[in-house]
């Protein structure tokens, strides 16, 4: 067992690791770091430790699990599960990551990027563009979330319909374990059938097992050609339906394809500066997508226009307006990319970051839309998300003319009638934004047994003294 010290020995021995500087304990200094993104929970930390390098990462932790003070590993706190955020106990650390941003290598013969967990996920885009490659991992907080984060909860985004999740662009990872030792396992290979496929395991473990520090990324040819449009469609079935029609005609260029309600759009021209509505006419639901191409002659305007023309023959759009240049474009992805902005404006939400079968969405949104009509008077649904990988995030938002707590005192019955339709419908509850420690209970209702069985041996194989992230995605013992 671990030894216990008091909080003056450890803090002597964050800084004889770190240095003064680097070892946060002011309150107002440290307050942004204990709390998360929707203020769902609100922590104490014995310290904020800001490590520059995978040493110092090393050896803070071997000390943490010699002396079993949790470690709560931090990137750009833009979670939504509370999964970045210390408990409120005051005995545990966390261990954010911003000072180790460098960018390592770029090869551009191989496609691949060797990047430090805490880089901002906008500048290795960048940083790729520079060396004429794209990495198409894209987010709306991409601006301030970091690639150690991104990883760690296995991010989705926007360009998953082609790309993958975050997962599916990670060849290696270093990752410092529970107990100081380092994985360095940063080889930047397409095929490695070498025995397990140990990377993996930290790929969507929340900083559960271990702290990735860096990791080879997949990168991608850049593209030179792009065709967006905003679609209105006549209902969920119909845009299910202009996907396959898109992906088929187009020779599955589509990169992105993103499912938006009118009541969505109604709040970003309600509260976001610069929005406007699309069309001339509101219809109650559309679409966003979005072709590229690595060719800068490929005719993708004239490939979605026909597209939207035979869809329009078949009945499943009444209307469509093409980007006609760059301004444009922005403007529709705008309005996308600020619905959860605007959906905080409005009050509060239960949020449902969901994962359904493609050919599965019509008839869950019909069902539990009619739900929500029939049992939650007091709040409106905004369905939105990532059709085009079956990401749909299902939220209830709270009406203006309503007192709010209502729906927190209903939260629980929503909830469990969401998320059971979605296990019906052989769904996901976390589609992308991971456990943390919102959806503990959760996971235990709806993962298989053997999963979770398995799921806890690893935790205890990798992390036997329960160190890293405690509580989030298993229950601490």
């Amino acid at each position: 067992m671990p030894a216990t010290v008091t909080d003056k020995v450890a803090l002597a021995g964050f800084r004889r690791i770190l240095g003064e500087s680097a070892v946060l304990t002011d309150r107002e200094t440290i307050a942004p770091y204990l709390v998360d993104q929707r203020r769902l929970y609100e922590g104490a930390a014995l310290a904020v430790l800001r490590p520059a390098s995978v040493e110092e990462v090393s050896q803070l932790l071997a000390f943490c699990n010699g002396t079993g003070i949790g470690v709560v590993p931090q990137g750009g706190n833009t979670g939504y599960c509370g999964g970045a955020t210390p408990d409120e106990s005051g005995r545990q650390v966390v261990l954010s990551l911003g000072r180790m941003a460098r960018v390592r290598s770029i090869d551009a013969a191989n496609y691949s990027m060797v990047a430090e967990a805490g880089c901002i996920l906008a500048n290795l885009q960048r940083a790729a563009q520079a060396a004429d490659r794209y990495l198409p991992l894209s987010l709306g907080s991409e601006g301030s979330c970091q690639l150690g984060g991104n990883l760690s909860t296995n991010a989705g985004g926007l360009n998953v319909v082609r790309y993958g999740m975050a997962r599916d662009l990670v060849l290696g990872l270093e990752v410092v374990l529970a107990d100081g030792r380092v994985l360095a396992s940063l080889g930047a290979l397409r095929k490695d059938n070498t025995g397990y496929d140990v990377k993996s395991l930290f790929l969507g473990a929340e900083g559960t097992l271990g702290v990735i520090t860096a990791a080879s990324l997949r990168l991608m040819p850049r593209p030179r050609a792009t065709a967006t449009a905003f679609v209105a469609v006549r209902n969920v079935a119909a845009a299910v339906g202009l996907l396959n029609l898109l992906r088929e005609t187009s020779g599955d260029r589509v990169s992105s394809f993103e499912l938006i309600p009118q009541i969505a759009i109604d709040l970003t021209t309600r509260h976001i500066p610069g929005v406007s509505q699309p069309l001339a006419g509101e219809y109650p639901w559309c679409v966003l997508c979005e072709l590229t191409s690595s060719r800068a002659d490929d005719p993708l305007d004239s490939m979605l226009e026909s597209a939207l023309r035979d869809a329009m023959d078949g009945g499943l759009l009444d209307d469509a307006a093409l980007a006609q240049n760059e301004r444009q474009r922005a403007a529709f992805w705008r309005l996308r990319e600020s619905i959860p902005e605007a959906q905080r404006a409005e009050g509060p939400s239960l949020k449902h970051d969901i994962a359904l079968p493609i050919g599965a969405l019509p008839r869950f949104v019909e069902e539990a839309s009619a739900w929500i009509a029939a049992h939650v008077q007091h709040a409106v649904l905004v369905a939105y998300g990532h059709v085009g990988d079956g990401n749909l995030h299902f939220n209830v938002n709270a009406r203006r003319d309503t007192d709010p707590l209502k729906l927190v005192a209903s939260a629980d019955e929503i909830r469990r009638y969401v998320h059971d339709l979605v296990a019906a419908f052989g769904g996901s509850i976390s589609a992308e934004h991971g456990i943390g420690r919102l959806k503990v209970d959760e996971l235990e209702r709806y993962a298989p047994p053997v999963e979770l069985e398995l799921m806890r041996a690893i935790k205890q194989s990798f992390d036997p003294n329960g160190i890293m992230n405690p509580g989030k995605v298993l229950r601490s013992a």
